[in-house]
């Protein structure tokens, strides 16, 4: 089940309390921000722990290039099929087209 962020109280907090609530909770995190999830990624493997998985939708600012909501739901299917593995990993949707 998809989870946003006001439904789940933590709207506007902080990279790092969006990634905490995915790891408490148990969901990958679906983000645009690719960078910062980068480096948190980074700083919780370097630190010995896991997390559920971390998808990233890039921007090209090009609504031609620019992922719809059913890519980014058929980005998501066709990962889930590769049998990737998606804990401890991040993964750029756009590569799954």
């Amino acid at each position: 089940m998809t989870l946003i962020p006001a439904y789940a109280g933590i709207a506007g907090q902080e990279d790092a309390t969006h990634l905490m609530y995915a790891i408490e909770t148990h969901r990958a995190l679906l983000t645009h921000n690719h960078d910062d999830f980068e480096l948190l990624r980074d700083l919780i493997l370097l630190a010995g722990g896991h997390h559920p998985g971390i998808l990233v939708v890039r921007r090209d600012n090009d609504p031609t290039r620019d992922m719809s909501p059913s890519a980014i739901v058929r980005a998501i299917q066709n990962l889930i099929v590769s049998e990737v593995m998606i804990p401890d990993s991040v993964h750029i949707l756009n590569h799954w087209r």
